[in-house]
């Protein structure tokens, strides 16, 4: 694990799998929605702290690449870190992998800084210097 990644865990509930007994495909995008969530917790600037001050970081973009399945009662191990910090710009990049420490996941999902009335707004600069640790830039996208 890289110095800058911030580490959670999830284990796969019943409701997250198909019948064939793997997580179905889009339900890692609320894994990873959750372990942003516990990310922001983290920093001391919970989601629905930064939404009283009128932030909000709404998806433009996600890019997922599946390496394994996980199966229901996995207990996964979520990577988080940030690639851009900057203006209105905060981009996410994720590895999931099981306890055997085999990966199953990796993405990104990139993000703008609105208000709640959805117009762009610059990220707050106290925020920044909480990300700053974490921010280690993508030298690739995925392929």
């Amino acid at each position: 694990m890289m110095l800058s990644a911030f580490a959670c865990t999830h284990r796969v509930t019943y409701s997250e799998c198909t019948v064939g007994n793997h997580v179905y495909y889009s339900r890692y995008l609320d894994i990873l929605e959750e372990a942003r969530g516990e990310f922001f917790r983290h920093l001391g600037k919970p989601l629905l702290a930064l939404q009283a001050a009128d932030f909000a970081f709404p998806v433009l973009e996600c890019r997922l690449k599946y390496h394994a399945p996980a199966r229901y009662d996995d207990v996964l191990q979520v990577q988080v870190w940030l690639t851009f910090a900057k203006g209105v710009r905060l981009n996410f990049a994720y590895r999931v992998a099981g306890a055997d420490g085999k990966q199953v996941l990796e993405g990104e999902t990139f993000h703008c800084c609105t208000n709640l009335s959805e117009k762009p707004k610059r990220l707050p600069e106290d925020l920044i210097q909480l990300l700053k640790p974490h921010l280690q830039p993508q030298p690739e996208r995925l392929n």
